[in-house]
């Protein structure tokens, strides 16, 4: 038996197909080769990006794992600690790359839904002679794995003023930087002026379909340039992509509220059907639910024609992006709450 037609993919943001706009924008993109710096829209891409997260320069990179790896070459010297909040991307899902490429090790700090504390991240900063060295504080906004949560403008300033004392630079995995900033209805330069680099990622809730961009000063631009060319990130002409990604910077920000009703909607319905939901963790587009058996009950949702992730052996997250309509959802939601789970 076959499975059903798909009804909404919610495995993640990531999913999307890019729309007609951003098809006929890559079809008509002016293009040279990136790795010479030659290619136009890749360069307009760049600017583009500096110019909203209010920073001198920015380099295209196939994605948000890179942005951050050289971000952290960046900053750091091998044997250095990297202090992160727990549960952070750079870690749990970035293979060991910190470890493999710059020779450093993570520092985690408590991070209740993924919000560290300043005194907390000031606690953690080493400067014996018996323990590794901290290179650079790196923060996640929004922090995936506590649920798509936001950062506050307060916390991040009293985190920036550690960094600042401290002598310490100031790194934003900024995945979902633009949720963020959705969620807190402010500008986005408002969150990413506070770091001295920012890892952009334009195919989550954007949709664009391949791509993220470091932002930071010209002098550590020049510096990151060589840095993918090491972890082979040159794309050649790439303007193909970087044109689908100024079309989602466009468009995709408007979005994101609705992404945010969207799953506030779906996790209630959640909740009222028996899911194990902790509501004040959805801030944004994604949504965590604790129930026994989870990869049985993603593979049986999936023959029903939804899709979503089972992160562990009782753990599912569904992530809102703009192609699930609110008639996708409904009919998503009647499949999810058809039945309770076993065992909840």
């Amino acid at each position: 038996m076959s499975p059903a037609p798909l009804i909404a993919d919610l495995r993640s943001d990531t999913v999307t197909t890019p729309t007609p706009q951003m098809r006929a924008a890559m079809a008509a993109a002016s293009v040279g080769d990136d790795v010479y710096g030659e290619d136009p829209t890749v360069n307009a891409l760049q600017q583009e990006v500096a110019r909203l997260t209010g920073h001198e320069a920015g380099l295209f990179m196939p994605s948000g794992t890179m942005t951050n790896q050289v971000a952290i070459a960046l900053h750091t010297q091998r044997g250095h600690e990297v202090i992160c909040a727990e549960g952070s991307h750079i870690y749990e899902w970035e293979l060991g790359m910190m470890a493999a490429f710059s020779g450093v090790v993570p520092r985690f700090v408590p991070a209740p839904l993924g919000i560290p504390d300043p005194e907390g991240v000031r606690a953690a900063v080493r400067r014996s002679i018996h323990q590794s060295p901290t290179g650079m504080i790196s923060l996640e906004n929004t922090h995936n794995k506590a649920g798509g949560t936001v950062i506050s403008l307060e916390v991040l300033a009293g985190i920036r003023a550690v960094a600042d004392q401290e002598g310490l630079p100031l790194h934003l995995d900024g995945a979902r930087v633009f949720n963020a900033a959705a969620a807190l209805d402010v500008p986005l330069s408002d969150i990413t002026g506070h770091f001295d680099t920012v890892s952009v990622c334009l195919s989550k809730g954007l949709g664009a379909p391949v791509g993220s961009v470091l932002v930071g000063s010209a002098k550590q631009m020049a510096q990151a340039h060589r840095y993918r060319k090491m972890m082979g990130g040159g794309m050649r002409q790439a303007g193909v992509l970087a044109a689908a990604a100024l079309v989602a910077l466009q468009d995709g920000p408007a979005l994101l509220k609705e992404d945010h009703r969207r799953a506030r909607m779906l996790a209630e319905a959640l909740v009222e059907a028996g899911f194990s939901v902790n509501l004040e963790a959805v801030q944004t587009n994604i949504i965590y639910a604790t129930l026994p058996d989870a990869a049985a009950h993603a593979a049986r949702w999936a023959e029903a024609g939804v899709h979503a992730n089972a992160l562990g052996p009782d753990s599912v997250r569904f992530v809102l992006h703009h192609q699930v309509t609110d008639e996708a959802l409904e009919r998503a939601t009647g499949v999810l709450t058809g039945a309770k789970p076993v065992g909840v």
